[in-house]
């Protein structure tokens, strides 16, 4: 019968007794009458009908028939019946005597005591009824007692048996509950129901032990075969319950606990199952397992007295064991302290250790390395430090330490070090030569083994890599330009140094003294290039190498000079070697001219070069390329020269390559380089170029692989990427147009999307599903890295079709939308009267505008690889105002070019690399430039071009620390990036 929720109404909760569930709960609201009273109308309610009601009930009311829904029968249906079999079939299955599924019993068991705990705790305060036969949820009304109960087991032993019996008392009364219909509703906790009230009890009461005494008297164990149930189950019953008895003896008790600590080997198939094992005596424990030499396992047990109880988060509050003398039997019953036992337990969690269960395994070296650290703390708080006996390694287990101090010498920085394994002292050398060879365990003299903890693995790592040992003084030293990784240890503590207050200021170049500019440099230096000389003359003052990486057109050409032009008036005799590409000779001969015209500069360059070193002598600069040292390395190395200096000196990212081995060779007092883009593939790039300046500033270039290019390509370690730019911070300059030159005229930056004419998009579609097939044939097939002549193969065929497709066939006589953009963008900007500088990395597609420009008679330069004479190129476009268009090609033209003449730049291509196309804009936006400078990026749409521009925002990171060219850019492509480009 339907309840109106708009009449008063209560809701009750009625227990019934499920033929197969047992006791559960049922939810029902039932209509008052006038005078208040239950009606006979009456709902059940749920969660889907209890918002009809919801003014009339509590949130604890919403809680609870939430709680009572998850134990109706459909419910564990639902959860248990998985082969939907009928409710009937279903529990005449799982509930045959003979036959039923013990294990989907004990689940739904499981889950019904859990929810049933839930719902009691929640009933104080409300109505609740034993449901009667005829399904009446009224039938009889139970209270729900505050007050808990308390039991007590009684044992009388005697010459046949043991008898023994509960009795439970309740507000100081004892509780008559035998013979009584009493029923257990719950067991874990045990809650009791007898004579229409509600009882739970103070402590973890199991209802299994009340259960068969509430229609018995007693239980008697007969005398054969007390031995054995003494043991199983008194003993326990003792550890958890009050016991009074009679025939037998039990004594408590009281001691302090001890905290053990136990290390003992492990292997992996020992994990699963590892337990502490207690002797009879409770006095000693051990952990089960074969040695394992990669894992230790700690383990947490308490010492009371001569008893040893392994740690258990549901541990009873006491532990009792059984002993017989004769016939006689004691119990000894150990009262533990918990709390304190949880104490220690939190106590090496804030120390470091977290334990689950009472034991926790960790790798050697990370374990014997706290373990060394917290040994003072351990003892100084009472822990006792054991190992496990069954081990045939016996570790020492005591503190250890670590002490380093650094001193500047003249040239090198000092190390002394103290390393301590308690009362042993080892040399620092001999230790030195174990972490370097990831040899992590050491013999002491007196035969324990010594595990050198993880952390000096990796704090040190660097010291002991960098460091050399001093054959003259048989001690360790380091070069003085690992002055950062000495501030380093000195900030983090790991070592004390004395540095000198001015090397000190070498890290933050702003802080540097101010150096004289040179008399005779003819120009004025901003005050960033200013900075920049004198950070260069630091660096000279303490003869280290250096990295001038400033961003293109910010004058690093500029800066070199005054610092050449510096040393020449310092009296220095000896000339510099400066060697760059062969196109940048003519520029710097020219800007030498320019600002140091004081500077005597001899070109060594030419077919018919003279091949003496003799005529370097009298010169202060001498310029060269990189293919002319690849030749005559064998000359000119036996030459010393003030300072040898690369520009461009990507040139020597690859450390295997010719050109790279040949400068190495070269004989100098001095190195430095120049370049705006010191990354552009690896990190190894960096590695080649300031080991070329600085020899094992960063080790060898296995450490370094090993050390940062793999944890920072491959990992993305950010600790590592922090730490390689700490160590080479002091040593690299490094300043973009937005930080220092502020009188740039801003850029505008557009990106002009283009349709496809409908031709060129039929046949870029035709393409793309070609090779898109071939593509992923490949790498499913041979996989990513051995697919990347293919992936480039049709990744350039795409970008061209999207281009113009007669770059691909030149009988295509349709046309391009990108084609037609482009002139339109172009023929606008000339009638404006501004100079463009088109850039193409296609020769092909240069081609393309070069015959309409042609067939127009419009006059233009033009720049590609097979130029002769660039700089003509340059100044015809620079001064001939009728010219008004450059067609460069981007690899020919993106560096060493000043083209401040245009104020538009067209990009018809994206790079796979934003970094490389802005360096195209710097041809135009660089100083000297006094307008602002447009620059239209020109991508066809719906092509493989947009998606380059999404790869260029999801690896921009890569782009900017890993600066890759084409190359680079497709080795660093995931499968994932190849199918979203050919999407």
């Amino acid at each position: 019968m339907k309840v109106s929720p708009s009449e008063p109404f209560k809701i009750i909760y009625s227990i019934l007794d499920h033929e197969y569930l047992g006791y559960i709960f049922e939810s029902f609201v039932v209509q008052l009458n006038s005078q208040g009273d239950f009606s006979f109308q009456i709902q059940n309610i749920s969660s889907k009908n209890i918002e009809e009601f919801g003014a009339g009930l509590d949130m604890t009311d919403f809680e609870l028939v939430s709680l009572v829904d998850d134990i109706q029968q459909d419910t564990i249906l639902k959860k248990f019946n998985t082969k939907k079999l009928s409710p009937v079939d279903f529990f005449l299955k799982i509930y045959d005597p003979q036959k039923g599924d013990k294990v989907i019993q004990e689940a739904i068991t499981a889950y019904l005591e859990n929810s049933k705990a839930r719902i009691l705790e929640k009933l104080s305060g409300k109505e609740i009824f034993i449901m009667g036969s005829d399904g009446n949820p009224l039938w009889k009304p139970v209270e729900w007692e505050k007050e808990k109960a308390t039991i007590r087991f009684y044992f009388m032993r005697n010459e046949d048996n043991t008898h023994y019996f509960p009795t439970i008392r309740h507000k100081q009364q004892k509780l008559d509950f035998q013979y009584k219909n009493a029923i257990i509703l719950c067991e874990e906790p045990a809650w009791l129901v007898v004579d229409g009230r509600l009882y739970h009890f103070e402590g973890n009461v199991d209802g299994k032990k009340i259960k068969p005494f509430l229609a018995k008297k007693f239980i008697a164990i007969p005398r054969k075969m007390e031995e054995q149930y003494y043991e199983r189950f008194v003993t326990p019953l003792i550890a958890s319950y009050d016991v009074v008895s009679k025939g037998f003896d039990i004594r408590n008790i009281s001691s302090a606990p001890k905290p053990i600590l136990t290390i003992a080997d492990v292997s992996l198939k020992s994990k699963a199952s590892l337990t502490l094992l207690l002797t009879g005596s409770g006095v000693e424990d051990s952990v089960t397992g074969d040695t394992d030499d990669g894992e230790v396992s700690f383990v947490v047990a308490f010492q009371y007295g001569h008893y040893t109880f392994p740690f258990d988060s549901f541990a009873s509050p006491s532990g009792v064991f059984l002993d017989k003398k004769g016939e006689d039997y004691i119990f000894y019953k150990v009262k533990r302290d918990i709390a304190v036992e949880r104490h220690n337990l939190n106590q090496l969690k804030e120390w470091g250790l977290t334990f689950e269960d009472g034991h926790i395994v960790l790798p050697k070296s990370e374990a014997f390395g706290w373990l060394q650290s917290k040994a003072r703390t351990l003892t100084e708080h009472g822990f006792i430090l054991r190992q496990n006996n069954a081990d045939a390694k016996r570790y020492f287990l005591g503190y250890s330490s670590l002490d380093v101090s650094i001193e500047e010498g003249r040239d090198w920085f000092d190390i002394n070090a103290k390393v301590q394994f308690g009362e042993f002292e080892i040399p620092f050398i001999q230790l030195r030569n174990y972490i370097l060879h990831q040899k992590k365990e050491f013999t002491l003299p007196n035969g324990e083994i010594a595990v050198i903890p993880e952390w000096w693995f990796t704090k040190y790592s660097e010291l002991f890599a960098f460091s050399e040992h001093d054959q003259d003084t048989d001690g360790i030293r380091l070069r003085m330009h690992h002055l950062a990784l000495v501030q380093e240890l000195k900030e983090e503590s790991l070592a004390t140094a004395i540095i000198s207050h001015k090397l000190e200021r070498l890290r933050d170049f702003n802080q540097i003294d101010a150096s004289e500019a040179p008399k005779h440099f003819k120009g004025t230096l901003r005050p960033y290039q200013k900075a920049g000389y004198d950070w260069l003359q630091f660096l000279n003052q303490y003869r280290f190498g250096g990295c001038l990486a400033d961003d293109m057109g910010l004058g690093k050409t500029v800066q070199t000079l005054a610092f050449l032009q510096s040393q020449k008036e310092a009296g220095i005799k000896e000339p510099s070697l400066l060697i760059m590409p062969t196109s940048l000779l003519y520029n710097w001969a020219l800007e030498a001219k320019r600002f140091t015209p004081k500077l005597k500069v001899m070109l060594y360059t030419g077919t018919y070069r003279e091949k003496d070193t003799k005529q370097f002598e009298g010169f202060d600069l001498i310029l060269t390329s990189y293919g002319i040292v690849r030749l005559d390395i064998a000359l000119i190395q036996s030459f010393r020269f003030n300072y040898v200096i690369l520009d461009e000196s990507q040139a020597i990212k690859n450390p295997t390559s010719i050109i790279t081995k040949a400068v190495r060779k070269l004989n100098s007092a001095n190195r430095l380089i120049l370049t705006g883009t010191p990354i552009e593939n690896s990190t190894m790039d960096l590695w080649s170029q300031m080991s070329f300046v600085n020899p094992g500033l960063l080790g060898s270039q296995t450490f370094f692989r090993d050390e940062f290019q793999i944890p920072i390509e491959k990992k993305n370690d950010e600790e590592k990427s922090r730490r390689l730019y700490n160590l080479i911070k002091p040593f690299i300059l490094r300043r973009h147009k937005s930080q220092v030159a502020t009188d740039l005229p801003a850029k505008v930056e557009s990106i002009q999307y283009c349709e496809m004419s409908q031709e060129q998009e039929k046949a870029y579609e035709e393409a793309k599903a070609y090779y898109r097939n071939l593509i992923l044939q490949s790498i499913d097939s041979d996989g990513i890295n051995k697919s990347q002549l293919v992936v480039l193969q049709g990744l350039t065929k795409l970008r061209q079709l999207a281009n113009h497709p007669k770059m691909v066939d030149p009988e295509y006589t349709d046309g391009s939308g990108k084609f037609e953009d482009v002139l339109h963008k172009m023929e606008t900007a000339i009638s404006e009267n501004h100079k463009i500088l088109i850039f193409s990395q296609y020769i092909k597609h240069l081609d393309l505008f070069r015959a309409y420009l042609d067939k127009g008679n419009i006059t233009y330069a033009y720049l590609d690889g097979s130029t002769k004479d660039r700089q003509a190129e340059v100044e015809n476009f620079q001064n001939n105002e009728s010219v008004k268009i450059f067609l460069i090609s981007l690899k020919a033209g993106g560096l060493g070019l000043n083209l401040t003449a245009a104020d538009y730049v067209f990009i018809l291509d994206p790079w796979w690399n934003p970094a490389i196309e802005a360096q195209a804009v710097d041809r135009a936006h660089r100083i000297g430039q006094d307008r602002t400078v447009f620059t239209y990026k020109f991508i066809t749409k719906n092509s493989v071009e947009e998606k380059i521009l999404a790869l260029q925002r999801t690896k921009k990171k890569l782009a900017d620390d890993l600066i890759s060219n084409e190359d680079g850019f497709i080795k660093s492509l995931s499968r994932e990036d190849v199918l979203s480009l050919l999407d």
